[in-house]
């Protein structure tokens, strides 16, 4: 840390003194204005290394680092949804361009966060290490010496007494030490150093520790993590392999051939109850799945209740049940009245709090038309688990399965799955499919309920809705690193509380035998930064010290009148001697705040 005197540059050897004695309080590396003119390519080099590991410019670092987040947050990712970022491009033609050559459809990964990312771990490690170093140098060592004047420091009391000046030093040894502070005897030897507060910069230290050990948490996060999603009906079953996810997104150094966990589950059995009146209608109130699964290939079969924020957690990996809702039981015939669908559940995503439900039914295989053609068929899928009526609107007014209803619009043709091109199985192409005219010459739909059949147009065939199946969504993840992350957030609070609540000091104690025979005791205090605690403290310890081992001075025989004794020469001898130490504060000029 660098020293501060009263002047611009210390120009006598008391001041020197001073500087001395508040030095080291802290680990901060001395700074040195570079000679300009002599410097060279090492000297540039040493420059840049010293601004880099400054902890300004790992604070900057880390700033950058927050507002390159932002965008992250605001702009759709690829790693994340993949098809909001597509629909994104194709809504803003001018924006998407510049958005990839920046790199905001992929902030984490790309080159400008990384480099930031890259510069803070090693600014953060070039501040590290060395002041680590430094520190436990200064733990090794001896406290400074006691400066000459110990009147000039920021906190200083003195009294005489009649006890000898080894006496007070050894009582004021073992006083400190009691204290908890580090202490010694002065090499000088007429004195006592004591210094306090090392959690200080243990806690300063940690805490920078602490961010190091987050960011190589997250990074290794995210490098081998990965995240699955997976709709499951009620009786079926899952295996953690790649080809069994709807959806799958890993890290750059993730193989999922090799790296998924083996483990397999069946859910059992999804039940969700819900506040039937009052403000929160509708608010889940139970929202739980029962599954049954295996780890490893030839595990025993164990049961598990999945609920919200209560994940299955398997060999690392975790099973959160994320999604729920409803699948139509269907049963689809030809033209010649041929079942092509048997009681098949059609999954449907929901759309609100009460699970409006919309998706399609494809009928790609085994469908002969009228004609005896063959031909794929096609429905628009709009389903209310709680349907209000006739005149009501088409949306659910309950989550709960009360009065489900199904709304079927139907479609003759290719379906494109035959294509070779991935489409959503939610969602039908219409590019090659033709609609089914109703009587009205409009598109053909109706609305069934469980029991009903709907019969198409021309004899082509028909589709019962025959009931419903619940499915629940599961989420399955694997983020390893996030125990250490945890633990260095954890230890970054301590450390930052330490650094911010404990206060590096010190304290000596000087005991002379004066000109009279009488020992005169000093105390001073110095701290890092200007605070009543270290006036207050070194009070108590005078205190202590006073009661303990070094009384007032007897008193001194009666002088002579004051008319027959020669003039006293001016000076600050002549001062009354306190009955009792008395602490005050006084400007330090040359001492290190």
């Amino acid at each position: 840390m660098s020293k501060t005197t009263t002047g611009t540059t210390p120009t006598t050897d008391e001041e020197q003194d001073l500087g001395a004695a508040g030095s080291q309080l802290s680990t901060a590396p001395k700074e040195e204005a570079p000679n300009l003119p002599s410097l060279g390519v090492t000297g540039w080099a040493r420059w840049f290394w010293r601004q880099l590991t400054s902890m300004r410019v790992a604070l900057l670092l880390l700033l950058l680092l927050s507002l390159g987040a932002i965008p992250g947050s605001l702009i759709p990712q690829d790693g994340v949804d993949a098809l909001k970022v597509e629909e994104f491009r194709d809504n803003h033609d001018i924006l998407a361009p510049v958005y990839d050559k920046l790199g905001l459809f992929h902030v984490y990964s790309s080159v400008w966060f990384s480099a930031i990312y890259i510069l803070l771990f090693v600014s953060l490690i070039g501040c590290i290490v060395p002041r680590t170093w430094q520190f436990v140098g200064q733990l090794r060592g001896r406290p400074p010496r006691a400066p000459r004047r110990l009147d000039r420091l920021p906190a200083y009391t003195t009294w005489r007494t009649g006890a000898e000046p080894e006496e007070v030093r050894e009582a004021a040894l073992k006083l400190l030490k009691q204290r908890r502070f580090r202490a010694d005897a002065d090499a000088a030897g007429d004195a006592v150093t004591a210094e306090k507060g090392y959690l200080r910069e243990v806690g300063n230290l940690a805490f920078h520790i602490a961010l190091i050990v987050m960011l190589i948490a997250f990074a290794w996060g995210q490098l081998f993590k990965y995240e699955g999603n997976k709709l499951i009906l009620e009786g079926d079953g899952f295996s953690n392999t790649l080809t069994q996810y709807d959806d799958f997104k890993s890290g750059n150094l993730f193989d999922a051939a090799h790296d998924l966990a083996p483990f397999s589950f069946t859910l059992k059995d999804f039940r969700g109850t819900y506040e039937a009146t009052g403000p929160n209608r509708g608010t889940p109130r139970v929202y739980e799945a029962k599954v049954t699964y295996n780890e490893g290939a030839h595990g025993a079969e164990k049961s598990k209740t999945i609920e919200v924020n209560k994940p299955l957690d398997i060999d690392g990996s975790k099973v959160y049940l994320v999604s729920h809702g409803y699948a139509p039981i269907l049963t689809v015939k030809d033209a010649k009245g041929d079942v092509v669908m048997d009681k098949q559940a059609v999954a449907l995503l929901p759309l609100d709090a009460n699970v409006t439900s919309s998706g399609a039914v494809k009928v790609m295989d085994g469908y002969r038309n009228a004609k005896g053609e063959k031909e794929q068929l096609g429905f628009n899928a709009f389903f209310l688990p709680t349907y209000g009526g006739k005149g009501s609107a088409m949306l659910s007014s309950f989550p709960a399965l009360i009065n489900p209803m199904l709304a079927l619009s139907a479609y003759h043709g290719d379906l494109g799955v035959d294509a070779g091109i991935p489409q959503s199985i939610y969602q039908l192409d219409k590019t090659n499919l033709e609609e089914f005219k109703g009587s009205d010459g409009k598109l053909f739909k109706k609305q069934l309920k469980v029991g009903e059949t709907m019969t198409l147009p021309n004899g082509a065939g028909s589709v019962t809705f025959n009931g419903v199946q619940e499915w629940a969504g599961f989420q399955v993840t694997q983020q390893p690193g996030s125990g250490w992350a945890l633990g260095g957030a954890v230890v970054a609070i301590l450390g930052l509380a330490g650094s911010l609540f404990i206060q590096r000091r010190r304290v000596w104690v000087r005991a002379v035998r004066g000109a009279d025979g009488v020992t005169v005791v000093e105390m001073a205090g110095l701290g890092r930064s200007e605070s009543a605690k270290v006036p207050e403290e070194l009070g108590a310890l005078a205190g202590a010290l006073y009661d303990r081992a070094a009384p007032d001075a007897p008193e001194a025989p009666e002088a002579p009148d004051a008319s027959d004794a020669p003039e006293a020469p001016d000076g600050p001898e002549n001062d009354d001697t306190p009955d009792s130490p008395d602490t005050h504060v006084v400007p330090a000029e040359g001492a290190e705040k």
